[in-house]
């Protein structure tokens, strides 16, 4: 167990099941004071189970076993109702309105603390701790790329991988939009398998773009600009291959 700091949210409703997905936020106000004030008033009827102050503090907005709304409308690996299946956790940072900034470490300290209580309750796995923008590239882009998933994973949670540079090579150049053919075909299948909403598919269109830039922001955050360079194929195979890995142990545990 945590310490955690009571702060009843009004804005919940009952799950339909356990919880088995972790998404995470940033709050995108001027201060955290304001991002809480919001969470729990009932006349905005948005909320969250945490929320995860910059000095390290954690509140708890509703209880675990209640459907919080922080989610709104995506998709992660087929699940469409992400709030009924999600525990979500509010990150204080301004954002990119108010002026994003680097995570502090106190904070991120925090955060994984809470993400492995969590973790002891529900079983969550690594391929369903995601962002926000995971759920929903078209319309959010949170916590964002200064969000350090890399150290959430080497911490226990969440997926990472570096790829080798001759594995780079190996696939070679760029898919972007407008591009079509088999490599698109790939991409757009390793993209939902991984649990993007895209459907298969060889057109490089609008829709790819949107889901690889918020594949680069969780996970190739020194490109985020929706062409698909051979590093983030790279990574994406990599990911892919530890999610089915993770399957499989899940499967035999």
């Amino acid at each position: 167990m945590i310490d955690v700091i009571e702060a009843p949210s009004p804005n919940f409703d009952a799950r339909r099941a356990p919880p088995d997905m972790l998404v995470l936020h940033y709050t995108g106000m001027a201060t955290g004071e304001a991002a809480l004030a919001r969470l729990c008033d009932p006349e905005v009827k948005v909320s969250a189970h945490y929320l995860v102050e910059e000095d390290g503090r954690v509140f708890r907005l509703v209880p675990e076993e209640r459907r919080a709304w922080h989610a709104g409308r995506g998709v992660w690996r087929g699940e469409t109702d992400c709030n009924a299946a999600s525990i979500g956790v509010e990150i204080v940072n301004p954002g990119h309105a108010f002026g994003y900034r680097a995570f502090p470490d106190a904070q991120i300290a925090s955060l994984i603390a809470l993400v492995g209580d969590i973790r002891t309750r529900w079983t969550i796995p690594d391929n369903r701790i995601i962002a926000h923008s995971d759920l929903a590239p078209d319309r959010k882009e949170d916590p964002g790329e200064l969000f350090p998933w890399k150290r959430l994973a080497e911490a226990g949670h969440g997926l990472w991988f570096e790829p080798a540079a001759e594995r780079i090579k190996a696939l070679g150049g760029l898919l972007q939009k407008g591009d079509q053919g088999v490599g698109v075909v790939v991409l757009r299948a390793g993209l939902h398998r991984l649990g993007y909403g895209l459907q298969p598919g060889g057109d490089y269109d609008a829709e790819t773009e949107t889901a690889v830039r918020a594949f680069q922001r969780h996970w190739r955050p020194a490109r985020i600009d929706g062409v698909a360079d051979g590093e983030t194929r790279a990574r994406l195979v990599g990911l892919l291959q530890l999610a089915s890995v993770e399957s499989v142990t899940g499967v035999l545990d």
